[in-house]
């Protein structure tokens, strides 16, 4: 369960951000938003839902890219350039992305997360020296780094220092070996920092508990799901050897696919004859032929199968889908359902949490979304950088600070009359009327 994520200092976010999932104080209505973990004795809460509104190039993206790019760095173990590219958001895989193009001297890229997973609350966070903007060559270090659980701090790492604190928490997960050397292992500890790793996933993880590692790493990876640029996904399924000339149907992902709109009989997977991966094809039955499903179906058809196994897994196994260009080309109503799902405490019995930007003000529903589930990111056109905040974030009622914002509020109709902020004026009438005047005359 996902409660917060800050980033400051990445691209077009210089100040601090914060994203939260924690409900807002004396915020009212929806209650089936909010998930609930008890960690020792103490509840806690987050909203299963939030919705991100802006202009483009306002920084919705960059906040996408924050999440991805930190779990990268955490699965990596070090802040050094990776080849391996597993998605569109570069700034994971070739660091000198990150810092803000306007700045003039390098300042300190943070990072921190707040989660629950197996009944553990993590906070961590790392502070990176990477340089300015398209610095490649900078001598990159790890300034901080610090892991807490349940509220206690485990370690505290600095670019010439360490600290590794013998809580009561750690004591039960450790081994008695490792609780009897304990003074005595922060010197091999030491020896094992090196500027451009994480502590975390070398000196901590080979030292003091490979499992609370184990933990952290494999939420990170399998229930942290972060897309860049969604409408490039291209879901593949694997298909045994003996089914290379044959088309293999996934029930499942073919009854939503009809539910949705198909313009063949059936959508099923062939095994490419030039890659061990799968292709998606338009079946016919008539004549039982196959073709690729991208020459056949709409745009959106395809767009949505190769979402659909995606928000299955979350669904079925519970965790975070955080998703860029989530609603492109596939129709407000098919959204609005898979919205209403992961609201619906007797099918998303997991938990699972989903999060997503958009230009679509259909969304802008009191009746479908919390006020502290809305999100707006601004773009200031002096500085080009961006701010973040909620709509929870208005008082109730209307005052010297700006507008209030009611519950039951018509806030489709608010946005657009620039109640909110997070809008822009687009006009090319006089780019275009000039150019039709130059090409007159």
């Amino acid at each position: 369960m996902l409660l917060e994520f800050k980033t400051s200092n990445f691209k077009s976010f210089k100040d601090e951000i914060v994203f939260s999932l924690i409900p807002a104080a004396k915020q009212k209505g929806l209650d089936y938003s909010i998930i609930n973990k008890q960690i020792g004795n103490k509840n806690y809460k987050a909203v299963c839902s939030s919705v991100i509104y802006g202009p483009n190039a306002a920084g919705k993206t960059n906040i996408i890219s924050a999440i991805d790019t930190f779990k990268q760095i955490v699965l990596r173990g070090h802040i050094n350039n990776s080849e391996e590219t597993q998605s569109p958001n570069f700034a994971a895989y070739s660091l000198e992305l990150i810092a803000n193009n306007a700045l003039v001297e390098a300042l300190p890229v943070c990072f921190y997360i707040k989660f629950i997973e197996e009944e553990l609350l993590f906070e961590y966070s790392i502070k990176l020296d990477l340089g300015k903007f398209l610095e490649i060559d900078y001598k990159r270090k790890i300034v901080e780094e610090e892991l807490s659980i349940n509220s206690k701090k485990v370690f505290f790492r600095t670019d010439t220092s360490l600290e590794v604190f013998k809580t009561k928490e750690l004591k039960e997960i450790l081994r008695d070996d490792v609780v009897i050397q304990f003074d005595n292992l922060k010197a091999i500890a030491l020896s094992n920092i090196h500027d451009n790793e994480l502590f975390l996933l070398n000196g901590f993880k080979n030292i003091y508990s490979s499992k609370i590692v184990s933990i952290l790493t494999n939420w990170f990876e399998k229930k942290l799901n972060t897309y860049c640029r969604a409408d490039l996904l291209n879901f593949t399924k694997s298909i045994d050897d003996n089914k290379e000339n044959s088309v293999y149907i996934e029930k499942t992902i073919d009854e939503a696919a009809k539910t949705f709109g198909i313009n063949s009989n059936d959508l099923g997977y062939v095994k490419d004859e030039e890659s061990s991966k799968s292709r998606l094809v338009s079946v016919f039955n008539e004549s039982k032929t196959a073709i690729p499903a991208k020459v056949f179906e709409s745009y959106g058809t395809v767009r949505f199968v190769n979402i659909f196994p995606i928000i299955l897994k979350i669904l079925v196994n519970g965790g975070v889908l955080i998703v860029d260009e989530f609603d492109a080309s596939i129709h407000p109503n098919a959204l609005m359902n898979i919205v209403n799902i992961f609201h619906n405490d007797e099918i998303n019995i997991h938990h699972a949490q989903l999060i997503f930007n958009t230009h679509n003000p259909i969304f802008l529903n009191s009746s479908l979304f919390r006020r502290d589930e809305i999100k707006f990111v601004e773009r200031d056109d002096q500085t080009h950088l961006s701010y973040h905040y909620s709509l929870s974030d208005f008082p109730t009622a209307t005052s010297k600070n700006g507008p209030g914002v009611r519950k039951g509020e018509d806030y489709l109709n608010n946005y657009f009359i620039d109640k909110y902020g997070a809008i822009k004026d687009v006009d090319f009438s006089q780019i275009i009327t000039r150019i039709v005047k130059a090409k007159k005359g």
